[in-house]
């Protein structure tokens, strides 16, 4: 086999291993039972995550899909509840219907947004589909309860979500008295493209879920934010899921070097990225839309078909990339890929498809 150094690995930006720096503070960090609420480092992420983002308080989960699900638990906290949400939308996609099966809850599924010339943004689902779906009073129907949305939006290509967009659906929500959910799992790539801040991104948001092993490279974990009576039925709903951890400030340890460290780091990816789907868009056979190349994530189409072939071809010499189907490619930047992987990238897809 290969040795792992040889490899370049652009499946997703989950294969990030922990930094030197976050081994030293895995070692060094002070641990107590975190279910008894007296590990120091947990308390710490926690906090300071909280604080970045303006939210009451924080709760250190085990994974996104365990983040996102808890909050739909709380949020939607009685029998025949509904969320409003986007039918490209991880949480519907990617985490099992775990609302359904779990939780109890129905899925509102609308059309995610895709076009470039529409009035909804890219990754986002209309405002007026959204108040047309809020439920009436009506023994027949569901109780609406929750929106959902996602930012950045993967299957989008990696968009970030305007701000203005946002406060809108918040807006909405309050008007009908609905909470809003943001799935966060790339909410510091968002922040890096449009150049501001988390806090006011998510300011009109009730919860938020803030993945820290995808580009931020922890190897573990997500914080969940809301209010401090919102993260007290949280920790319930992480107990019954088995998300307890007890001396978990060895994980929470690499979290806060994510936070306060490798967040300042991803406009380096995002040029990257940019830098990749130039160089494929010069290779015939190879579509990119380049406006959806906002951040991390580059999705590129073959328009002979053959993508799972050369997703294999590349394994073999050392490239990992995913194939989404048999025409669509997609490839993740992350801090372990510099400007050579990319380069690297880009003249083997040209040789392959020569």
């Amino acid at each position: 086999p290969r040795p792992m150094a040889d490899i370049c690995d652009f499946r997703s930006d989950t294969v990030t291993k922990p930094t030197e720096r976050m081994k030293e503070m895995m070692v060094a960090s002070q641990v107590g039972d975190d279910v008894f609420q007296d590990d120091p480092t947990v308390i710490a992420l926690e906090q300071e995550c909280a604080e970045l983002f303006e939210k009451e308080a924080g709760l250190f989960v085990p994974s996104g899909t365990m983040g996102n699900l808890i909050a739909v638990m709380v949020h939607c906290d009685s029998r025949g509840s509904e969320v409003i949400l986007g039918s490209k939308n991880h949480l519907v996609i990617y985490e099992q219907g775990g609302m359904s099966t779990i939780a109890g809850v129905h899925p509102r599924q609308l059309r995610t947004e895709e076009a470039l010339d529409s009035s909804t943004p890219v990754g986002g689902i209309s405002l007026k589909e959204i108040e047309e779906c809020v439920r009436v009073e009506d023994v027949h129907f569901p109780k609406t309860r929750l929106v959902c949305l996602e930012n950045t939006h993967n299957l989008c290509g990696g968009v970030a979500l305007p701000v203005d967009y946002i406060d809108q659906v918040g807006a909405l929500c309050r008007e009908h008295g609905l909470k809003l959910h943001m799935d966060g799992a790339r909410i510091f790539n968002a922040a890096t493209a449009i150049q501001t801040s988390v806090a006011r991104i998510c300011r009109h948001c009730d919860s938020v879920s803030v993945c820290l092993s995808k580009g931020l490279a922890s190897p573990v974990g997500t914080v969940l934010l809301g209010t401090r009576e919102f993260v007290r039925s949280a920790r319930r709903m992480r107990k019954v899921l088995g998300g307890g951890m007890r001396q978990a400030g060895v994980l929470a340890a690499c979290g806060l070097v994510s936070l306060r460290e490798m967040t300042k780091r991803l406009q380096e990816d995002h040029d990257n990225a940019k830098f990749l789907a130039d160089g494929l868009c010069q290779i015939a056979g190879v579509e990119v839309n380049l406006l959806s190349v906002q951040t991390n994530i580059v999705y590129f189409r073959l328009t002979k078909g053959g993508a799972k072939q050369l997703a294999a071809d590349l394994k073999a010499r050392g490239i990992l990339i995913g194939a989404k189907d048999d025409f669509v490619c997609r490839a993740v930047l992350h801090y372990m890929l510099d400007r050579t992987a990319v380069e690297r990238l880009i003249a083997n897809i040209g040789e392959l498809l020569r």
